[in-house]
């Protein structure tokens, strides 16, 4: 009887870290995901902005541009490969859950 007890609190235990798994995840690929929207709007705002006073300059800020704008997309690509690598990688709380499990057999 208590070794299902006991299964039952690691089980719960274990549902518990998965629904955080996917709540970071999420977060971690929306949040970059919209600050990039934004980053281009901007970027693409002042671009034109600043062609619109000097066109004489719009090769050196259209290099500027796109430099940055490879930057934003960094930001963006790095938080969905770590998103993607919570989510889908095995065995990501797994040191946690064997501590649970020693911490429920010892009492």
């Amino acid at each position: 009887m208590a070794e299902v007890s006991q299964t039952v609190q690691v089980l719960n235990v274990l549902a518990t870290l998965k629904s955080w798994e996917f709540l970071a995840a999420a977060l971690l690929i929306a949040i970059p995901a919209m600050g990039t929207a934004v980053g281009f709007g901007l970027l693409g705002g002042k671009f034109l902005e600043g062609i619109a006073r000097q066109p004489e300059l719009k090769g050196m800020l259209m290099m500027n541009m796109f430099l940055m704008a490879g930057l934003l997309d960094a930001f963006a690509v790095i938080g969905l490969v770590m998103g993607f690598l919570l989510l889908f990688s095995p065995d990501t709380f797994l040191a946690t859950i064997n501590l649970k499990l020693h911490a429920l057999s010892a009492k």
